[in-house]
């Protein structure tokens, strides 16, 4: 810290600008210095961080390129009826080709069951004062619910809703303005899964639909109520289940009824190669391919902070090594429509054929030297993983230059150190200096005054 802070007050001298001078003298050239190399280091630091976040995102599409099913995956189209959506399809790779006419002739459901007319009044009326309990089964579920005795309609059906038991059955209760009628609704589809409530306590008779003693109980199931098959129509062969979801009907697929067809309208399903999947992953991976190369393209141009940085020239050649090469057999990317511009960016086309030509006409080639196990997607990912990779090159250069910039830092603190130190320094020698000029001048004042006081001395005013 600076001794004093008004050297030259004393003597009159401008002390202060001297030593301010001194210290830029000192401190400026250094300080320029470090500015200059922190400019270059970050900018170096943005141009490495740029690199990985685009290499990344190229080693990322070339990974989808190398999934295996990637080429095989099937596609299913759908072309519904005008009455609306009838069925859903969702294929495999496993699936096969072809187009279906689909009807849907009858939905699966479960079963319904409804209490006898007359038999309660409302939802407060008792239905037992003695405690029991009921089954209830369909299919091969079931479950049990415990009733207390003087349960009312109502408890009973909120405790059937609110059994953690429950496979799937609600009970509702629907007042008629003269009666209340308890009503049962499975979840359990099929034929022969119709809801069976049973009990252990003749006065829940009336709620069950086998009586305590045997034979049938209050609730009832109508023919229209009972649980019944979904039953679908491909290209007029009958299928059915005892829900809505077929599958392996047509091989690899599974086809959802959502509704039935209305008269002899038909769904077209047509099962095809996903060659819009594959496009969208080419195009992905051209589309991160062409920014890399404008990236470095930018990063090396001439006046740029990093033209002729080795780096960035390496990086350009092996990119464009590995593109060139030769994979399967003998084949390059041009023999399956590819090219290069004039900035060396990729395109789908060429003279002689297009990338969407080839995978109509030979899917497989596309797919050997895309996605094979020596394909392009596999050298790129490998290639590129030295770079963006734990460890990789780009890592070491950005922790090389985070250290230089630790020790720019470092370099700021010890400049600051110095001018500190070589600050109090002068203003102790300059102090000293300011002290004895304002004793002289002191001193020279006292003579001055003790002459004017001589007699017969007189000032020179001239």
């Amino acid at each position: 810290m600076p001794l004093i802070s008004s050297t030259g007050a004393r003597s009159g001298l401008d002390l202060e600008g001297i030593i301010k001078a001194t210290l830029d003298a000192q401190r400026i050239p250094k300080q320029n210095r470090l500015n200059q190399q922190e400019g270059r280091l970050q900018v170096e630091l943005s141009a490495v961080g740029e690199m990985r976040s685009v290499l990344s995102n190229l080693q990322s599409s070339a990974e989808k390129l190398t999934e295996s099913s990637l080429f095989s995956a099937m596609k299913a189209s759908v072309s519904q009826p005008e009455s609306g959506n009838v069925i859903s399809v969702e294929s495999s790779e496993n699936a096969n080709t072809g187009n279906f006419d689909i009807a849907v002739t009858q939905l699966a459901k479960g079963s319904r069951a409804v209490s006898a007319d007359g038999a309660f009044a409302s939802s407060d009326t008792v239905v037992n004062t003695n405690a029991g309990a009921l089954t209830f089964g369909a299919g091969t579920e079931s479950f049990s619910l415990d009733l207390a005795a003087g349960s009312t309609l109502e408890d009973i059906r909120n405790a059937v809703n609110n059994s953690e038991d429950n496979f799937g059955v609600t009970a509702d209760i629907i007042n008629t303005g003269t009666e209340a009628k308890l009503v049962f609704r499975s979840n359990v589809s099929g034929a022969g899964n119709d809801l069976i409530v049973s009990n252990d306590n003749a006065q829940l008779d009336a709620v069950s639909t086998v009586a305590n003693a045997g034979g049938a109980g209050g609730m009832a199931i109508a023919v229209d109520d009972e649980a019944t098959d979904a039953i679908i129509e491909v290209d007029g062969i009958q299928a059915t289940n005892d829900t809505n979801i077929f599958a392996d009907v047509i091989q690899g697929s599974t086809i959802t009824a959502l509704k039935d067809s209305e008269g002899t309208e038909t769904a077209q399903l047509s099962i095809a190669r996903d060659d819009a999947g594959v496009k969208k992953s080419v195009d992905e991976f051209v589309k991160s391919y062409n920014s890399v190369v404008s990236s470095l393209n930018e990063m090396g141009a001439e006046g740029s902070m990093l033209q002729g940085d080795a780096t960035v020239r390496g990086l350009k050649s092996q990119l464009n090594s590995v593109l060139t090469s030769t994979f399967g057999d003998d084949q390059t990317l041009f023999d399956l429509g590819f090219g290069l511009d004039n900035d060396g960016k990729l395109t789908q086309e060429n003279p002689i054929t297009n990338v969407s030509e080839v995978l109509s006409d030979n899917p497989s080639a596309l797919q050997s030297v895309l996605g094979g196990e020596n394909g392009l997607a596999s050298r790129m990912d490998t290639f590129l993983n030295g770079y963006v990779g734990a460890g990789g090159s780009l890592q070491m250069r950005r922790d090389s230059i985070n250290d230089s910039l630790d020790r720019v830092s470092d370099s700021r603190e010890s400049l600051q150190r110095r001018m500190e130190s070589m600050e109090e320094t002068l203003r102790s020698k300059y102090q000293a200096l300011d002290s004895l000029v304002g004793q002289l001048r002191d001193r020279g004042d006292y003579v001055s005054a003790q002459l004017a006081n001589l007699p017969g001395f007189t000032r020179d005013n001239d």
